[in-house]
């Protein structure tokens, strides 16, 4: 007998993936939460800096009166760990259009001492009510097919452990921004790719938009450095909601200095709208 087709496996859906359920809070009191950030989301050890917003994204989403991020600006204090962490959000201003709060994660360190990790500003509002009206010189990143891009999966096999979020993604690199990868860094601070979540989940303002900004590997590999780019802040504007479909993100640095560099990201959507900016400060490791 022939043997029987393999069914395709079901594609996730928004409230219903591995994502949710790992950004998923438990409140314990008006703006205290609970979560259990997990280790599914970490590079080496360090837990990833676009979950984190997410998390946080999602505790103001419910301490606030409107749902959506317009805007979230995250200091990165400390590294996270996978494990216990508690959440605390405050209202700082309610407006008919707009509210503003802020949030921060804390987690224990080996003494039992109250750690801060992250401390977050943010202003929500509704994406919906937005007008349509769009004026700007903006145009996609010009990025090969899907299929002729290459992700984790075309490399070499990983170290264990070294990066389990890439199980998490889908994520397809522009060959003209992998120079890194053979070992020939072209020296120009770009980095592009095809985005999404492995379990096909679309995206939406408080996951996929918060994650795919720092989701990418770092420019500095590009320039020809190597090692961890621990971000020092971060910045999102979320510009409007995200079509379903994968995403396209396209990050530039222009300037490394001091130790120090910025990379600019700008993420689109299925439709070609530009739905999500960002700037970030990282620290990077010379010699």
């Amino acid at each position: 007998m022939p043997e029987a087709a393999t069914a395709p496996a079901a594609r996730a859906t928004i409230g219903d993936s591995e994502f949710d359920r790992d950004t998923a809070l438990t409140r314990r009191a008006p703006g205290v939460y609970d979560i259990d950030l997990s280790a599914g989301w970490t590079i080496i050890s360090a837990v990833n800096g676009g979950y984190l917003l997410a998390v946080l994204g999602r505790a103001l989403a419910d301490a606030l009166p409107h749902a959506d991020p317009f805007t979230i600006s995250a200091h990165y204090l400390t590294a996270s760990q996978p494990g216990p962490a508690v959440v605390r959000a405050d209202v700082v201003r309610t407006g008919r259009t707009l509210s503003t709060g802020q949030a921060s994660l804390f987690q224990y360190d080996d003494e039992g001492r109250e750690v801060e990790r992250i401390r977050v500003l943010a202003s929500y509002g509704d994406l919906d009510t937005l007008p349509d009206d769009v004026r700007t010189t903006a145009r996609p990143p010009a990025i090969p097919p899907m299929e002729h891009c290459f992700g984790p999966e075309d490399g070499p096999a990983p170290v264990d452990g070294s990066s389990a979020i890439a199980d998490r993604l889908m994520l397809k690199l522009d060959p003209s921004t992998l120079g890194w990868a053979l070992g020939q860094p072209s020296g120009k601070g770009e980095m592009r790719a095809w985005f999404g979540l492995a379990d096909g989940r679309d995206p939406d303002p408080l996951s996929l938009l918060l994650l795919a900004v720092d989701a990418l590997p770092p420019t500095a590999f590009e320039i020809g450095l190597k090692g961890w780019v621990p971000t020092v802040e971060l910045t999102v504007h979320v510009r409007c909601r995200p079509a379903p479909g994968p995403l396209r993100v396209s990050i530039t640095t222009r300037n490394l200095a001091g130790g120090f560099l910025e990379e600019d990201a700008e993420v689109w959507d299925s439709a070609d709208r530009l739905v999500a900016q960002s700037r970030q400060l990282a620290r990077v490791r010379l010699g």
